[in-house]
């Protein structure tokens, strides 16, 4: 196992280079330059000269590049042209939002969209089985956008003054605040070092550090306000995985075994749960592992539409301003997170069938 995850790492580094370095070119293939960008369409020749020659941009492409891939080693993902800070100090106030939102929107896609799938397997050709797929289509063709647009101003308009308000942006209420929890704990660590930015990551993860803290009024409303972000951006992915469960579960609920432990006298429940199900599980767990990558570029929309200071939203800022620097950390880091998390769904295929030695 422990050469398989080493052998795995290794491949991953090709991946992320080739990464690093089509986002590198992608992001001077835009039309326009930071400069136009920053100072606008009648900023002077030689202002926009000073402006290239302080930021290196005049300098060769290959060298740029090298520069760049210099610094990534290092850890230094450079300074954002539009807000003069290192990009990891943005990632770190950014991140944690996004990948709550992401967790949480993935979670409500897995458990509606598998009992869904597996209900529409075996009520196959019912009324609910063409109810759920009908609405899984639905679901699958809905734009992420209007979905929001739809969900903010239902529940914040139509319902407003009702229990079933809900607030459609931002992300904490007025008034209240999160307290870090390393301030909590008394825990401290040195300015500008990295273990201060982990704790500032981690304190950033609101449903958590209230959590672990006992903010209460703070987890609630941290929640309220995921609540309609996390839906839109569930909608998709929920409907994708709902058709492959029902797929996969038709699939080996035709298989001998199935038949053989039905013949047993097992109970219903028994057969699906602990002989269908669980063989179903290794498509499922891999739609539902490349679903991620589909969050996180559904996250622009939804983290624009809802005003959530998320990585979705600083991507499509950093895109429009012609933010080099951010645009290749950012979509480096959510690069990293994107292996890794396959990563782990190529390790789980161990754990839901034995058949399989990953070595």
């Amino acid at each position: 196992m422990l050469q398989y995850i080493g052998r795995r790492i290794l491949t991953a580094i090709p991946v992320l280079l080739g990464v690093m370095l089509v986002t590198f070119a992608m992001a001077r293939l835009i039309p326009g330059g930071p400069c136009v960008a920053m100072l606008g369409e009648k900023a002077r020749p030689e202002v926009c000269a000073r402006f290239n020659h302080e930021k290196g941009f005049d300098r060769p492409i290959p060298v740029q590049l090298a520069v760049y891939a210099r610094d990534v080693a290092t850890g230094d993902l450079g300074t954002s042209i539009r807000f003069n800070r290192a990009v990891t100090q943005i990632i770190v106030e950014r991140l944690p939002l996004t990948i709550e939102l992401g967790l949480v929107a993935l979670l409500i896609a897995t458990l509606v969209g598998i009992p869904a799938g597996i209900i529409s397997a075996i009520r196959r050709n019912s009324a609910i089985d063409v109810a759920t797929m009908v609405g899984a289509n639905v679901g699958v063709s809905m734009p992420v956008f209007w979905l929001g647009l739809m969900l903010a101003y239902v529940f914040a308009l139509v319902f407003k003054g009702t229990p079933l308000q809900l607030p459609p942006s931002g992300r904490l209420s007025a008034g209240l605040t999160s307290v870090p929890f390393f301030q909590v704990f008394g825990v401290s660590a040195a300015k500008g070092s990295f273990q201060l930015g982990m704790l500032q990551f981690f304190a950033n993860l609101y449903v958590f550090n209230s959590l672990i803290t006992g903010q209460w009024a703070v987890l609630g409303d941290a929640i309220k306000h995921l609540i309609l972000p996390s839906f839109a951006l569930a909608t998709i992915p929920m409907s994708i995985i709902a058709r492959m469960t029902r797929a996969s579960m038709l699939d080996v609920l035709g298989r001998d075994y199935v038949r053989t432990a039905r013949a047993k006298g097992l109970a219903n429940l028994k057969v699906i749960m602990r002989h269908a199900f669980k063989n179903a599980l290794l498509p499922i767990a891999t739609i539902i592992g490349l679903q991620l990558g589909a969050v996180f570029s559904g996250a622009v929309l939804t983290e624009t539409i809802f005003g959530l200071a998320g990585v979705g939203r600083m991507l499509f800022e950093a895109i429009t301003a012609r933010d080099y620097p951010v645009i290749q950390g950012f979509t480096l880091v959510i690069a990293f997170g994107y292996v890794a998390v396959n990563l782990v769904v190529d390790l789980s295929y161990a754990l839901f069938d034995p058949r399989i030695r990953l070595e």
